[in-house]
């Protein structure tokens, strides 16, 4: 654990590693909590009227257990199994299932369509789905097109396309011996979320959770604290729900609340913090934005706010310091190699537009791709992690040329390319500028579309902000802003005027958005994030359009 030496640098020089020879993370966050701690509560399982129902470690053990006992029937250690559910108990005790067996799990997000959930059983050679009943009948229609699939199980009983979930766990033994996995063993198989190309298998081992630890702690302002009990909205099937929040708080012993809204909404998440007495959150910015909108009357403190995927900017952050009474800690990492940088209000104030440190244990650095070299402070260039890390993916699924294509040599030391920019800033904080594809360059100007979408969203007028560059014959491209009106605003032409030179009056003359457009369907990840390259697609067309 990281151990809160009151500096960054004496935080990260009182750090170290501790990876065993063997670990499991099936057994690492249930068995061993539940040895220690049965009836302390590990899952608060809220349905969707409000209801309540407290699961504790010993609870976890037993379902998980009773799952991977039927689970070896039919699999062996290696196969991939899909788990295709929203937050809930059998979520939890399903990754924990397959991890103790030895299996690979595969998370699926309920919204996913036949098309995206098709190329990822295929492309994994998944020969098993933990669903509920929606679920089932979906791979039902897949299932000629899936000739490794042995295994349907559905949380909301048996049908003609599943079998019962809860049938099978009561037909086993509460007692399993988790497989002895070594922490290189593969784990963990998440697709990236495909804003541009096909979605990628990115492999994880075991010790991906132990990777993840020091990054959450440092988030989570020394996570975790005395009466600490975290949520996050964000689907445990990503990246951000499994091992930000689920997995990490599990291995601490902290509760973790599961609720499926079926619509995301501010009142909803205010009135679910209240009465889960939820103390820490991991926020994705657009969540943030959107709670940002239907401000409360009272503040709802919370102990400690994370939040990545967007850089922050000052008004969200001091937004967050009225609302919380906490300051939201930014947080960066990508499904390949996540949680290696973060800020820490507990160690240094936030520095508005800036990401944070390079987290104790991860080392972080901008690199000159072109010279194979370390850039100096306040230079661009390619945000790298070097490699070997515990939290690095082992490798994409199947795609030998993608993987060696992510990593670069300079002297005698390999560095994950993020493919993202950024630079160092004199108070080594490391500042994201934007992905290689999103800058946009505009008459000899390097332009990062993030600031831009932070000062948009000071106007009032704005609810949801893209910014692109649309491609011109004089200056090469020029900032074009999307934009998602708040209610009780129209378009019009006044209103762009008003929005552009509100953006202009505050940044740089050249940043200003020279082209602004009103849209009712932002293009959005199913993880939140804003697809530019779609926006990309739309003001190429509208540049042709207009020419």
């Amino acid at each position: 654990m990281l151990v809160n030496r009151s500096t960054i640098d004496a935080t990260r020089a009182g750090f170290g590693w501790d990876i065993p020879d063997g670990y499991n993370i099936g057994y690492d966050i249930c068995d061993r909590p539940a040895q220690a701690r049965p009836d302390s509560p590990a899952i608060i399982d809220v349905g969707p009227h409000g209801q309540a129902v407290h699961y504790s470690f010993a609870d976890l053990r037993d379902m998980a257990n009773r799952l991977a006992n039927g689970l070896t029937g039919t699999l062996q250690p290696g196969d991939r199994v899909a788990v295709l559910l929203p937050q809930c108990v059998e979520t939890a005790a399903a990754h924990i299932a397959i991890l103790k067996a030895g299996c690979i799990s595969l998370p699926l997000f309920t919204l996913f369509g036949p098309e995206a959930l098709l190329h990822r059983l295929l492309d994994s050679g998944a020969r098993a789905v933990i669903t509920n009943a929606a679920g089932a009948a979906l791979i039902a229609t897949l299932h000629k097109l899936l000739p490794a699939f042995d295994l349907v199980l559905s949380i909301d009983g048996a049908s003609d396309h599943a079998k019962d979930f809860h049938a099978l766990c009561a037909a086993q033994s509460s007692d399993f011996t988790a497989i002895r996995t070594r922490p290189d063993d593969p784990a963990i198989l998440i697709y990236t979320s495909g804003t541009t190309g096909a979605p990628k298998g990115a492999l994880h081992a075991h010790r991906v959770l132990l990777g993840h630890l020091p990054g959450v702690e440092m988030s989570h302002d020394f996570f975790p604290q005395p009466g600490d009990r975290i949520w996050t909205p964000a689907d445990w099937a990503w990246i951000g729900g499994l091992l930000d929040v689920l997995m990490p708080a599990l291995h601490h012993g902290v509760p973790v609340v599961a609720c499926r809204f079926d619509k995301f909404t501010a009142k909803a998440a205010f009135d679910l913090i209240r009465s889960q007495g939820i103390r820490n959150a991991f926020l994705p910015p657009t969540a943030l934005k959107l709670m940002r909108l239907k401000t409360p009357d009272e503040p709802v403190p919370l102990r400690s706010v994370a939040s990545g995927g967007e850089t922050l900017g000052k008004e969200l952050i001091a937004w967050g310091q009225q609302v919380f009474g906490t300051t939201i800690n930014e947080f960066y990492g990508q499904t390949e190699c996540n949680m290696i940088v973060s800020s820490c209000a507990a160690l240094e104030p936030a520095e508005p537009g800036v990401m944070g440190f390079a987290v104790p244990g991860h080392t972080v650095d901008i690199i000159n791709e072109d010279t194979a070299t370390l850039c100096d402070i306040a230079e661009e260039g390619s945000i790298a992690v070097r490699a070997p890390d515990p939290v690095m993916f082992l490798r994409y699924w199947n795609k030998p040329d993608a993987t060696a294509a992510k990593f670069i040599q300079i002297g005698n030391d390999g560095w994950l390319l993020t493919g993202d920019k950024g630079a160092k800033t004199p108070s080594g904080r490391i500042q994201f500028i934007g992905r290689d594809d999103d800058i946009i360059s505009s008459g000899g100007y390097r332009i990062g579309p993030a600031e831009i979408e932070d000062c948009l969203l000071t106007h009032p007028a704005v609810q949801l902000a893209g910014v692109v560059g649309q491609p011109d014959p004089i200056r090469g491209s020029i900032v074009a802003a999307y934009i998602e009106l708040a209610k009780g605003h129209a378009p019009s032409d006044a209103l762009a005027h008003d929005i552009a030179t509100h953006v202009k009056t505050r940044l740089a003359a050249y940043e200003f958005p020279r082209v602004v457009r009103f849209i009712h369907d932002m293009p959005m990840t199913t993880t939140g994030k804003i697809i530019r390259a779609e926006l990309r697609k739309r003001a190429e067309r509208d540049a042709q359009n207009e020419s």
